[in-house]
């Protein structure tokens, strides 16, 4: 009987638990990307949060932000989300990126050990000694004491925090358990401890599908002859810009022929028997995407040889006008390129590149779900020729980033463990993750587009022999009529495209001109024709 007691009593155990894994599904994190970095708001209900929670969770540790850009679903943040309906409505779930901009004056971070505390005692204690705003406002360690006169005063405390929650916090950095409830269930505890640990699996296969990633062999060909020009010494980075395609697009009219030839033949014969049709079919599982690349547009950076990167990325000017010509053109940013100094056999990506690719993945899907969206690497071998490879970073990977689960450390060939989280890897727990395990490889294919040329020199690069200048643009323009160059096929260019941004209208005039890129049975107006060619000091006919 006991025997049978204690197995009932371990599957209820096991049914409570998961029912409280489940419920612990319908909290989310939402992260926040401003001009001065990104905010992580934690918490929220995935079911019926609003941007007024994201708003509140911002103002309990930056109470006097100023937003010069409401919270947006794109980084232009031309696309504010809906103040009226939940978040989940509005495709954002756990770990998702949204876009807004601040006053970064106005964004100063409330982080006091006595702040907390007061929060916690009911709000602000008017204790009338100027001498606790002035401690509270030095954000050093803290505490309280009642004075001789029977006042409350703030001052400071020597040595480390003695706080509860440093010291007995549930897991380091996150409060005591009676301080986020006063009682809790062996299935509640579990269920909260089971957010903190990962056990760590390699993914199999990427979320692209067999077609693998095609690259515009004229656009990388420039990029890597760029890094040659330091001897790959430098690492650089760049965002790719083009379709995704899902291979059904393609392949759909052909599959859907031979079906319908295969089940024309299954069909019963008329007064026979014949061959039954089965009763329920399979239902076709939908391929992943192919990712065509188009072109590369490398943000203004800095290398830097200190930075986890090995760059530093600048503000961008032109930022709004990269999208707003992708989105013209049909594309979309679907990767990133990354350049970097040869490294031993075997060391793929670094824990910046990985944690940065799963931000990008992040930010791409919406949150914490598949996407082709691809990691393109670009070195030298020690043979000297150019080493091109694509991967992606796993879904576990993406979860514990927007977990801010891991962290770089020493050594670059792993990521590191956040000391609030537990990693488990072959049965033990570890410290660090090494980055192949979070890597799956993507297949590449040579491609050459039938749309864009990639002439026109780039912008953002120093010691280049060529800079965005109306002499290049004459240079490339007056081919036009030769060896079979149109001036649109010329034009047809995102280099030169996003430099015409400079001087013509990006909502009025380019609108059209793209157009004409995109489709090549609209004609180009023969007034854009003439304004470009008198930009480029063309004569003659164009």
């Amino acid at each position: 009987p006991n025997e049978k007691i204690g197995r009932a009593k371990t599957i209820q155990r096991d049914k409570d638990r998961a029912q409280s894994k489940e419920k612990n599904i319908t909290t989310m994190i939402i992260r926040v990307r401003t001009n001065i970095g990104v905010w992580r708001i934690e918490d929220l209900d995935a079911s019926t949060s609003t941007t007024a929670d994201i708003l509140a969770g911002i103002a309990k540790t930056r109470p006097h932000v100023v937003y010069e850009k409401a919270l947006s679903s794109d980084p232009r943040c031309d696309n504010p989300l809906d103040s009226t309906q939940p978040l989940s409505s509005q495709g954002l779930g756990h770990g998702g990126m949204i876009h807004c901009r601040v006053d970064a004056s106005t964004c100063a971070e409330n982080t006091v050990d006595g702040s907390s505390s007061a929060a916690a005692d009911g709000g602000a204690m008017d204790t009338g000694n100027k001498n606790e705003g002035a401690a509270a406002s030095s954000g050093g360690n803290t505490k309280r004491i009642i004075d001789k006169d029977g006042s409350i005063k703030l001052v400071h405390a020597e040595g480390p925090s003695t706080s509860g929650s440093a010291n007995r916090g549930f897991r380091k950095g996150l409060l005591p358990l009676r301080d986020m409830k006063m009682a809790w269930t062996l299935q509640e505890f579990t269920a909260m401890d089971d957010r903190y640990n990962f056990k760590i699996l390699r993914q199999d296969a990427s979320f692209v599908g067999k077609g693998g990633v095609h690259l515009e062999s004229a656009a990388v060909n420039d990029f890597q002859n760029y890094l040659r020009r330091f001897q790959f010494q430098q690492q650089r980075f760049g965002y790719l810009y083009g379709r995704f395609v899902d291979e059904e697009d393609e392949e759909g009219e052909k599959e859907a022929k031979e079906e319908e030839e295969k089940m024309q033949e299954d069909k019963p014969k008329p007064g026979g028997w014949g061959a039954r049709l089965p009763e329920s079919e399979e239902k076709k599982v939908k391929k992943n995407a192919k990712v065509i690349v188009e072109a590369i547009y490398e943000p203004p950076q800095e290398a830097d040889p200190e930075a986890a990167e090995g760059f530093v990325i600048l503000e961008d000017p032109n930022e709004e006008n990269v999208e707003s010509l992708a989105k013209m053109l049909g594309l979309q940013r679907v990767g990133w390129i990354v350049g970097h100094p040869p490294r031993e056999e075997g060391f793929q990506l670094s824990a910046a590149e990985i944690i940065m690719a799963a931000e990008l993945q992040l930010e791409c899907a919406g949150g914490i779900e598949a996407t082709p969206f691809v990691t393109v690497r670009v070195t030298v071998g020690d043979d000297g020729n150019v080493v091109v490879e694509a991967f992606q970073v796993s879904l576990q990977c993406m979860e514990m980033v927007a977990e801010e689960a891991v962290d770089v450390g020493p050594n670059p060939g792993f990521c590191y463990v956040n000391e609030t989280f537990t990693a488990i890897q072959e049965g033990k727990r570890s410290a660090t993750v090494e980055n192949n395990f979070f890597l799956t490889l993507v297949p590449i294919n040579g491609y050459q587009s039938d749309m864009f040329v990639s002439e026109f020199p780039r912008a953002n690069r120093a010691y280049d022999d060529r800079q965005q200048t109306h002499d290049e643009m004459k240079r490339q323009l007056s081919k036009s009529g030769q060896s079979g160059w149109t001036f649109i096929d010329l034009l047809s260019d995102f280099a030169l495209l996003l430099y015409l941004c400079k001087f013509l209208d990006v909502k009025t005039d380019m609108p059209k001109i793209c157009q004409s890129v995109k489709d090549r049975e609209v004609s180009l107006d023969d007034g854009y024709k003439l304004i470009i060619s008198s930009m480029a000091g063309m004569d003659g006919s164009y």
